[in-house]
Protein backbone atom coordinates (compact mmCIF):
# COMPACT_ATOMS: atom_id res chain seq x y z
CA UNK A 1 0.00 0.00 0.00
CA UNK A 2 1.88 2.69 -1.28
CA UNK A 3 1.33 6.14 -0.71
CA UNK A 4 2.47 9.59 -2.79
CA UNK A 5 1.57 13.14 -1.62
CA UNK A 6 1.44 15.60 -4.68
CA UNK A 7 0.30 19.56 -4.40
CA UNK A 8 -1.87 20.53 -7.27
CA UNK A 9 -3.19 24.27 -8.03
CA UNK A 10 -6.40 25.46 -9.30
CA UNK A 11 -7.09 28.73 -9.77
CA UNK A 12 -10.83 29.71 -7.39
CA UNK A 13 -14.00 29.12 -9.24
CA UNK A 14 -12.36 27.46 -11.72
CA UNK A 15 -12.02 24.28 -13.10
CA UNK A 16 -9.36 21.75 -11.93
CA UNK A 17 -7.41 20.38 -14.69
CA UNK A 18 -7.55 16.17 -15.22
CA UNK A 19 -6.39 14.54 -11.74
CA UNK A 20 -5.34 10.97 -12.02
CA UNK A 21 -5.80 8.02 -10.19
CA UNK A 22 -2.87 6.23 -11.24
CA UNK A 23 1.01 6.55 -10.98
CA UNK A 24 3.32 6.99 -14.06
CA UNK A 25 4.16 2.91 -13.23
CA UNK A 26 0.86 2.30 -13.34
CA UNK A 27 -0.23 3.62 -16.26
CA UNK A 28 1.75 1.51 -18.55
CA UNK A 29 0.27 -1.48 -16.93
CA UNK A 30 -2.73 -3.61 -18.24
CA UNK A 31 -4.52 -3.47 -14.92
CA UNK A 32 -7.36 -6.12 -13.99
CA UNK A 33 -10.42 -5.38 -11.84
CA UNK A 34 -9.60 -1.68 -10.86
CA UNK A 35 -11.80 0.07 -8.48
CA UNK A 36 -11.37 3.97 -7.72
CA UNK A 37 -12.29 5.22 -4.56
CA UNK A 38 -11.99 9.67 -4.38
CA UNK A 39 -12.47 11.19 -0.44
CA UNK A 40 -12.20 14.93 -0.39
CA UNK A 41 -12.37 17.30 2.76
CA UNK A 42 -15.75 16.57 3.12
CA UNK A 43 -15.80 13.00 3.05
CA UNK A 44 -16.39 10.57 -0.21
CA UNK A 45 -16.73 12.46 -3.88
CA UNK A 46 -18.95 10.46 -6.60
CA UNK A 47 -20.41 12.22 -9.88
CA UNK A 48 -23.73 12.47 -8.65
CA UNK A 49 -22.60 16.33 -7.37
CA UNK A 50 -22.40 18.93 -9.83
CA UNK A 51 -18.94 20.06 -8.75
CA UNK A 52 -17.09 16.62 -9.02
CA UNK A 53 -16.17 14.53 -12.45
CA UNK A 54 -14.96 10.93 -12.13
CA UNK A 55 -14.41 9.28 -15.13
CA UNK A 56 -14.65 5.29 -15.15
CA UNK A 57 -11.05 5.10 -15.46
CA UNK A 58 -10.84 7.43 -12.12
CA UNK A 59 -9.69 10.70 -13.19
CA UNK A 60 -11.04 13.76 -11.02
CA UNK A 61 -11.99 17.32 -12.41
CA UNK A 62 -13.55 19.57 -9.82
CA UNK A 63 -15.56 21.90 -10.87
CA UNK A 64 -16.24 25.67 -10.00
CA UNK A 65 -13.07 25.09 -7.35
CA UNK A 66 -13.36 26.44 -4.13
CA UNK A 67 -12.91 23.61 -1.28
CA UNK A 68 -8.99 23.23 -0.65
CA UNK A 69 -7.65 20.62 0.97
CA UNK A 70 -6.49 17.05 1.12
CA UNK A 71 -8.00 14.50 -1.61
CA UNK A 72 -6.56 11.01 -1.23
CA UNK A 73 -7.78 8.61 -4.20
CA UNK A 74 -7.22 4.57 -3.32
CA UNK A 75 -7.30 2.42 -6.38
CA UNK A 76 -7.37 -1.37 -6.26
CA UNK A 77 -6.19 -3.61 -9.16
CA UNK A 78 -4.98 -7.32 -9.90
CA UNK A 79 -2.04 -7.63 -12.03
CA UNK A 80 -3.23 -10.96 -13.02
CA UNK A 81 -6.59 -12.57 -12.86
CA UNK A 82 -4.98 -14.68 -10.06
CA UNK A 83 -3.33 -12.62 -8.11
CA UNK A 84 -4.52 -10.90 -4.53
CA UNK A 85 -5.74 -7.20 -5.20
CA UNK A 86 -3.21 -4.73 -4.42
CA UNK A 87 -3.88 -1.58 -3.02
CA UNK A 88 -2.55 2.34 -3.61
CA UNK A 89 -3.37 5.38 -1.83
CA UNK A 90 -2.31 8.77 -4.01
CA UNK A 91 -2.73 12.20 -1.55
CA UNK A 92 -2.97 15.37 -3.20
CA UNK A 93 -2.63 18.54 -1.53
CA UNK A 94 -5.35 20.22 -3.86
CA UNK A 95 -4.82 24.71 -3.09
CA UNK A 96 -7.29 27.19 -4.93
CA UNK A 97 -5.15 30.38 -5.88
CA UNK A 98 -6.35 33.62 -7.27
CA UNK A 99 -4.19 36.32 -8.72
CA UNK A 100 -3.09 39.27 -6.38
CA UNK A 101 -5.65 41.91 -6.54
CA UNK A 102 -2.83 44.87 -7.05
CA UNK A 103 -3.46 48.94 -7.02
CA UNK A 104 -1.66 52.13 -6.38
CA UNK A 105 -2.49 53.78 -3.14
CA UNK A 106 -1.46 58.08 -3.50
CA UNK A 107 -1.74 60.64 -1.06
CA UNK A 108 -2.17 64.14 -2.07
CA UNK A 109 -2.33 67.55 0.16
CA UNK A 110 -4.82 70.60 -0.24
CA UNK A 111 -4.40 73.73 1.06
CA UNK A 112 -7.82 73.66 2.19
CA UNK A 113 -10.75 76.08 3.42
CA UNK A 114 -11.66 75.67 7.95
CA UNK A 115 -11.59 72.31 8.56
CA UNK A 116 -15.72 72.33 9.18
CA UNK A 117 -16.65 73.97 5.95
CA UNK A 118 -19.01 72.41 3.81
CA UNK A 119 -16.62 73.49 0.81
CA UNK A 120 -14.27 70.85 1.33
CA UNK A 121 -16.75 68.24 1.25
CA UNK A 122 -18.07 69.15 -2.23
CA UNK A 123 -14.31 70.04 -3.36
CA UNK A 124 -13.27 66.66 -2.72
CA UNK A 125 -16.30 64.96 -4.35
CA UNK A 126 -15.61 66.97 -7.14
CA UNK A 127 -11.86 65.97 -7.19
CA UNK A 128 -13.27 62.44 -7.19
CA UNK A 129 -15.05 62.77 -10.05
CA UNK A 130 -12.92 63.81 -12.00
CA UNK A 131 -10.10 61.26 -11.27
CA UNK A 132 -12.71 58.82 -12.02
CA UNK A 133 -13.37 60.23 -15.34
CA UNK A 134 -10.30 60.29 -16.18
CA UNK A 135 -9.31 56.42 -15.37
CA UNK A 136 -12.74 55.14 -16.62
CA UNK A 137 -11.81 54.51 -20.18
CA UNK A 138 -8.96 52.12 -19.00
CA UNK A 139 -11.25 50.31 -17.05
CA UNK A 140 -10.00 51.36 -14.28
CA UNK A 141 -11.68 52.89 -10.40
CA UNK A 142 -10.68 55.27 -8.11
CA UNK A 143 -11.59 55.24 -4.50
CA UNK A 144 -10.79 57.26 -2.12
CA UNK A 145 -9.48 55.57 1.33
CA UNK A 146 -9.16 58.47 3.54
CA UNK A 147 -9.38 62.74 4.02
CA UNK A 148 -8.67 64.29 6.59
CA UNK A 149 -8.38 67.79 7.44
CA UNK A 150 -5.36 69.20 9.70
CA UNK A 151 -4.24 72.51 10.84
CA UNK A 152 -0.27 72.73 9.84
CA UNK A 153 1.94 75.37 11.64
CA UNK A 154 3.96 76.45 8.47
CA UNK A 155 7.97 76.76 8.36
CA UNK A 156 8.99 80.23 9.62
CA UNK A 157 5.22 80.99 9.02
CA UNK A 158 1.38 81.04 10.57
CA UNK A 159 -1.12 78.27 10.53
CA UNK A 160 -2.60 77.00 7.64
CA UNK A 161 -5.71 74.13 6.76
CA UNK A 162 -4.53 70.87 4.67
CA UNK A 163 -7.03 68.34 3.30
CA UNK A 164 -4.41 64.97 3.49
CA UNK A 165 -6.24 62.69 0.56
CA UNK A 166 -5.62 58.73 0.17
CA UNK A 167 -6.95 57.62 -2.58
CA UNK A 168 -6.23 54.43 -4.29
CA UNK A 169 -6.31 53.34 -8.38
CA UNK A 170 -7.16 49.85 -9.29
CA UNK A 171 -8.22 48.23 -12.79
CA UNK A 172 -11.36 46.10 -12.74
CA UNK A 173 -11.84 42.76 -14.14
CA UNK A 174 -12.41 43.14 -18.07
CA UNK A 175 -12.78 39.63 -18.64
CA UNK A 176 -15.52 40.41 -21.00
CA UNK A 177 -13.63 43.33 -23.30
CA UNK A 178 -10.98 41.17 -24.15
CA UNK A 179 -12.69 40.56 -27.41
CA UNK A 180 -12.25 44.25 -28.19
CA UNK A 181 -8.82 44.62 -27.66
CA UNK A 182 -5.48 42.90 -27.71
CA UNK A 183 -4.24 40.89 -25.36
CA UNK A 184 -1.58 43.18 -23.93
CA UNK A 185 -3.69 46.61 -23.90
CA UNK A 186 -6.51 44.68 -21.47
CA UNK A 187 -3.63 43.25 -19.47
CA UNK A 188 -4.82 44.77 -15.74
CA UNK A 189 -1.03 46.03 -15.32
CA UNK A 190 -0.84 47.71 -18.19
CA UNK A 191 -4.28 49.66 -17.82
CA UNK A 192 -3.17 50.31 -14.22
CA UNK A 193 -0.09 52.04 -15.49
CA UNK A 194 -1.28 53.91 -17.75
CA UNK A 195 -4.22 55.62 -15.51
CA UNK A 196 -0.99 55.94 -12.69
CA UNK A 197 0.60 58.37 -15.66
CA UNK A 198 -2.63 59.96 -16.19
CA UNK A 199 -3.35 60.72 -12.50
CA UNK A 200 0.13 61.71 -12.16
CA UNK A 201 0.06 63.88 -15.23
CA UNK A 202 -3.21 65.67 -13.75
CA UNK A 203 -1.53 66.61 -10.66
CA UNK A 204 1.05 68.27 -12.53
CA UNK A 205 -1.04 70.29 -14.94
CA UNK A 206 -2.60 71.22 -11.38
CA UNK A 207 0.84 73.21 -10.36
CA UNK A 208 1.08 74.17 -14.24
CA UNK A 209 -2.14 76.38 -14.48
CA UNK A 210 -1.72 78.07 -10.59
CA UNK A 211 1.62 79.35 -11.37
CA UNK A 212 1.03 80.78 -14.78
CA UNK A 213 -2.47 82.47 -13.83
CA UNK A 214 -2.42 86.04 -12.98
CA UNK A 215 -5.27 85.30 -10.89
CA UNK A 216 -4.49 84.89 -6.81
CA UNK A 217 -4.66 81.11 -6.16
CA UNK A 218 -7.88 79.45 -4.92
CA UNK A 219 -8.94 78.77 -1.53
CA UNK A 220 -8.62 75.11 -2.08
CA UNK A 221 -5.41 74.32 -4.14
CA UNK A 222 -3.00 71.32 -4.63
CA UNK A 223 0.06 71.69 -2.74
CA UNK A 224 2.93 71.22 -5.22
CA UNK A 225 5.26 68.24 -4.65
CA UNK A 226 3.23 66.25 -2.12
CA UNK A 227 1.77 63.69 -4.03
CA UNK A 228 3.33 60.57 -3.50
CA UNK A 229 2.25 57.39 -4.27
CA UNK A 230 3.05 53.62 -3.61
CA UNK A 231 2.40 49.74 -5.22
CA UNK A 232 0.27 47.20 -3.20
CA UNK A 233 -0.78 43.68 -3.43
CA UNK A 234 -3.16 41.98 -1.47
CA UNK A 235 -4.76 39.14 -1.71
CA UNK A 236 -8.04 37.79 -0.38
CA UNK A 237 -8.82 36.96 3.00
CA UNK A 238 -7.62 33.57 3.51
CA UNK A 239 -5.31 33.46 1.57
CA UNK A 240 -1.87 34.76 1.31
CA UNK A 241 1.77 34.21 -0.90
CA UNK A 242 4.65 32.05 0.15
CA UNK A 243 7.38 30.98 -2.35
CA UNK A 244 8.65 28.89 -0.13
CA UNK A 245 5.91 26.93 0.50
CA UNK A 246 4.53 27.35 -2.80
CA UNK A 247 7.41 27.40 -5.26
CA UNK A 248 5.59 26.19 -8.09
CA UNK A 249 2.89 29.44 -7.63
CA UNK A 250 5.40 31.72 -5.86
CA UNK A 251 3.20 35.16 -7.56
CA UNK A 252 -0.29 33.53 -6.91
CA UNK A 253 -2.53 34.28 -3.67
CA UNK A 254 -2.78 30.59 -2.26
CA UNK A 255 -5.14 29.17 0.55
CA UNK A 256 -3.54 29.67 3.82
CA UNK A 257 -2.72 25.83 5.23
CA UNK A 258 -3.65 24.51 8.53
CA UNK A 259 -1.51 26.40 11.25
CA UNK A 260 -2.04 29.51 9.58
CA UNK A 261 -4.44 32.65 8.45
CA UNK A 262 -5.01 35.81 6.51
CA UNK A 263 -8.14 37.72 8.38
CA UNK A 264 -7.34 41.07 5.94
CA UNK A 265 -6.56 41.62 2.62
CA UNK A 266 -2.93 41.76 3.18
CA UNK A 267 -0.05 38.93 1.38
CA UNK A 268 0.91 36.59 4.21
CA UNK A 269 -0.30 34.38 6.07
CA UNK A 270 -0.33 34.45 9.71
CA UNK A 271 0.63 31.66 11.57
CA UNK A 272 -2.31 30.26 14.26
CA UNK A 273 -1.19 27.05 15.77
CA UNK A 274 -5.08 26.24 16.41
CA UNK A 275 -6.34 26.92 13.05
CA UNK A 276 -7.16 23.62 11.37
CA UNK A 277 -8.50 24.50 8.08
CA UNK A 278 -7.61 25.60 4.86
CA UNK A 279 -8.25 29.45 3.71
CA UNK A 280 -9.34 30.40 7.78
CA UNK A 281 -9.69 34.22 7.85
CA UNK A 282 -9.53 34.19 11.96
CA UNK A 283 -7.67 32.39 14.19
Amino acid sequence: NFFFSVKVYVKLNHDSPHILCLTNHLQNLELIDPVFQWNGPGGGLSSESRSVQISPTGTLRLRHFNLSGVYTCSIAYKLTAMQPAKNLVIKYLIYAYSDPKNYYEFTARYHAAPCNSSRNTSFEKALLQILSKLVAELSCEVTLIKSECHHVKMQRGGLQNEIFFTFSVASLDRENHNRLCQQSACDASHRLNKAKHLIERYFKQQVKINRESSEPLPEIYYIEGTLQMVWVDRCYPGYGMNALIHPDCPECCVACRPGSYNPSNGIHCRRCDSSLIYGATKC
